[in-house]
């Protein structure tokens, strides 16, 4: 017959997976319940990280192994291990797992999406690009860095705000990237004032206070230009790839090589260059308009010697009201798969 000591017996030997402590040592076993007549076990487990896959490998195993003990069936609840109880066993593992994407343990690549100017699409490519990374199946965070001109969360239509979990920021989890922006800290909409230093420790904070976890690839979506904030990007990241937005425009191209040489000068690589709005194809006629004139991409990834990693048209993504994410394009759609194109020459270029 089985009983609650057999169950805990079991429970016990069971590791947080991101502790990699067993659940006796972290306090993980809250709850145990048996139901001798349905031969039911139901359980409840406290981990340090809740809805990832990591859980659903560690439910996999408790299910298995309480069948084998002789369970029927099995019942689950996962809940947040308590802060204390955390930061107890955090210790130098669960950091280097992600608690400071700037430690020399992380081996998160950061990617920077920016332009000489605004109006180009950059936030709407840097959304696009984390999404279509994240159904390759990489793990993917995105940082808003445009802190006076914050739109990610409104693009990819996230309506929740961050939760502070013991001293850590858990970052918003939409459409498989976790997201941080300033618009997560700011009332109704409201104007940032603040000067280059603030700017500066928000920007530090949204890197070493946020508990991102185990990522691939973390985006920063910078400001137009070359200005205070770009620079303190550059200057925080110890290395960095870049993606430069334009359009076929001659002087939005123009403008965008000075964003290019301002990473070549901080000694970060240049990953490549898109070419936002590169022309309007008509629905009706299957016309191809060039209303921003062509070769701008072209040109400026001569100019930074890399290459172009794909041109976007004009159109408007599919809005799904009962899913709402304006800026998201769908897998299918034309654009969509056109950003998939672009995340593979990424995931290529970076595997190199």
């Amino acid at each position: 017959m089985l009983t609650e000591q057999i169950v805990q017996n079991v429970l016990s030997k069971m590791e947080d997976p991101f502790l990699h402590k067993s659940l006796k040592d972290t306090n993980g076993i809250v709850e145990i319940k048996i139901k001798q007549e349905k031969n039911h076990v139901s359980v409840k487990v406290a981990i340090a990280k809740t809805g990832t896959p990591e859980q659903l490998s560690l439910q996999q195993e408790i299910v298995k192994h309480l069948k084998a003990a002789g369970a029927e069936t099995v019942g689950i609840r996962f809940t947040d291990l308590d802060p204390a109880e955390l930061d107890k066993h955090r210790g130098g593992q669960l950091e280097s797992d992600g608690g400071n994407l700037l430690s020399p343990n992380s081996k998160t690549t950061f990617i920077a999406i920016a332009s000489g100017k605004g109006g180009v699409g950059k936030s709407t490519v840097s959304v696009n690009l984390a999404v279509s990374l994240a159904r390759l199946g990489k793990k993917v965070g995105l940082i808003d860095a445009d802190i006076y001109g914050f739109s990610v969360p409104d693009m990819m239509g996230i309506v929740k705000r961050p939760v502070v979990r013991g001293e850590r920021i858990i970052p918003v989890e939409r459409l498989g990237v976790k997201v941080i922006s300033m618009g997560f800290f700011v009332e109704d909409n409201a104007p940032v004032i603040w000067r280059g230093p603030m700017l500066g420790k928000m920007l530090n904070n949204f890197f070493s206070e946020v508990e991102w976890g185990d990522l691939d690839y973390l985006l920063l979506d910078l400001p137009p230009g070359t200005g205070d904030v770009a620079l303190d990007v550059h200057t925080m990241l110890p290395s960095c790839k870049e993606i430069i937005v334009t359009t076929p425009h001659p002087t939005a191209a123009f403008v965008a090589a000075r964003a290019g040489a301002m990473a070549l000068q901080t000694e970060h690589s240049i990953l490549g260059v898109v070419e936002n709005m590169s022309y309007f194809e008509s629905k009706k006629t299957g016309e191809k308009e060039f209303v921003f004139g062509q070769g701008g991409g072209e040109k400026l990834a001569d100019e930074l010697q890399t290459e172009l990693l794909g041109k976007l048209p004009l159109q408007q993504p599919d809005w799904d009201e009962d899913d709402f994410a304006p800026s998201i394009y769908a897998e299918e759609h034309q654009l969509g798969q056109i950003y998939k194109g672009i995340a593979e020459n990424v995931i290529g270029l970076l595997s190199k």
